[in-house]
């Protein structure tokens, strides 16, 4: 039978089938505590991350991914579709493109500038394509 040498072994994945019970690999967040002689879970708050907000948010240089113009999202979004030539309201989940309509709504200046720039760089490589024809 195949045995895989010591430098091998390095680098297979460690799951909780080649240990004994009660190994949990985590997912590389570190721990919060610890588990007490009981088997309870013992938070201890030196090792509770915290994170600071900058006290003055309006001249802070670093801006958020998502613009500060969206609206909170509800937890359940509604749909409105047309049955039998009424308008009935569904409850429904936020897909990929409902959501694009909704930032391409709320953030008109950053798509116009997006949709400038990419027609500024099509046209600048159709006019090198043509220069290099000529």
């Amino acid at each position: 039978m195949f045995k895989p040498s010591q430098p091998m072994m390095a680098r297979l994945r460690l799951t909780t089938k080649q240990v004994n019970g009660g190994y949990y690999k985590g997912n590389r967040t570190g721990s919060m505590g610890f588990f007490d002689r009981k088997g309870n879970y013992v938070i201890d708050w030196k090792k509770v991350r915290t994170y600071v907000v900058p006290e003055d948010l309006d001249s802070f240089k670093l801006t958020p991914f998502v613009s500060k113009r969206v609206e909170p999202t509800p937890s359940v979004y509604k749909k409105e579709i047309e049955r039998n030539g009424r308008t009935v309201t569904v409850i429904d989940s936020l897909k990929g493109p409902a959501f694009l309509d909704l930032w391409y709504a709320s953030n008109p200046e950053e798509v116009l500038e997006r949709e400038t720039a990419e027609m500024e760089a099509s046209d600048e490589l159709e006019g090198a394509g043509r220069a290099s024809k000529q």
